[in-house]
């Protein structure tokens, strides 16, 4: 069994067939899947999936890029949504310096109220982390205790260490089947079994030899296969951790 713990099949890549990407991870051994909410439209509609699809469970939250589009209303909503059945975490939220879709100074107030928010009811946070790494840690620090993950890691060893020394989990995407992602693979291979999660991030990064196409929940058993490459492990042995991972970090039942 694996997990997918972070994926966007709320998107519309996947409009014109949702039943069957989700019924092909199934197949393929993907027993439960986090579709992760990126805007206010984007977390009713993760919820709405996981009400609708056994498989599916939702996170929801407003991505750094939509920043500026955050009030107090929006956060409500939110919070509303985070109150219902089968949403495990609020995310993603965190900062992102790379882009700067939004600004700054705007993405800083709504990580912090989100953080709080995510204290407040009581769920893990699903952090997004680009080119923003001092400063996310600052957050995280001044919102301790937090459970928090690190999604799509991207970030350097001092970071991932940092995030470990602070208990939380970090994910892996696709992208270390690329050929320039030798830094990935050296972060996979010393990264603890005991805080190591998968994901897709569907629709974007798929792995290599599809690039260019739709990502899905399914590859995630290529990545799995991936990453046992790499630490010299047994699939199963990635299997089992991870998914005991997440089922942990997420509590699942």
């Amino acid at each position: 069994m694996l997990i997918d713990t972070h994926c966007h099949l709320d998107f519309p890549e996947y409009d014109a067939d949702r039943d069957e990407v989700i019924k092909r991870a199934f197949e393929q051994g993907i027993a439960r899947i986090i579709n992760v909410g990126s805007s206010l439209k984007g977390s009713h509609d993760s919820v709405a999936l996981a009400n609708k699809y056994d498989c599916v469970y939702a996170a929801v939250g407003i991505h750094p890029h939509d920043a500026h589009t955050f009030s107090a209303e929006s956060e409500d909503a939110i919070r509303q949504l985070a109150k219902r059945k089968k949403v495990v975490a609020i995310g993603e939220i965190g900062l992102d310096f790379y882009r700067n879709f939004s600004k700054p100074e705007d993405q800083r107030p709504m990580f912090e109220r989100l953080l709080g928010l995510a204290k407040e009811m009581f769920l893990p946070v699903v952090i997004h982390s680009r080119q923003a790494e001092v400063e996310t840690l600052e957050y995280l620090k001044a919102a301790m205790p937090i459970r928090a993950l690190v999604h799509c890691f991207s970030g350097d060893e001092h970071f991932m260490r940092s995030c470990l020394d602070m208990g939380f989990y970090i994910s892996f995407t696709c992208n270390i089947t690329y050929k320039k992602a030798q830094n990935l693979r050296d972060l996979v291979k010393v990264a603890p079994m005991n805080k190591l999660l998968l994901e897709t991030d569907a629709p974007y990064l798929s792995p290599e030899g599809f690039r260019g196409k739709r990502n899905e929940p399914a590859q995630v058993q290529l990545l799995a296969a991936e990453i046992a490459r790499i630490r010299g492990c047994s699939v199963k042995e990635i299997e089992d951790a991870t998914t005991d991972n997440a089922m942990k970090f997420f509590n699942l039942i």
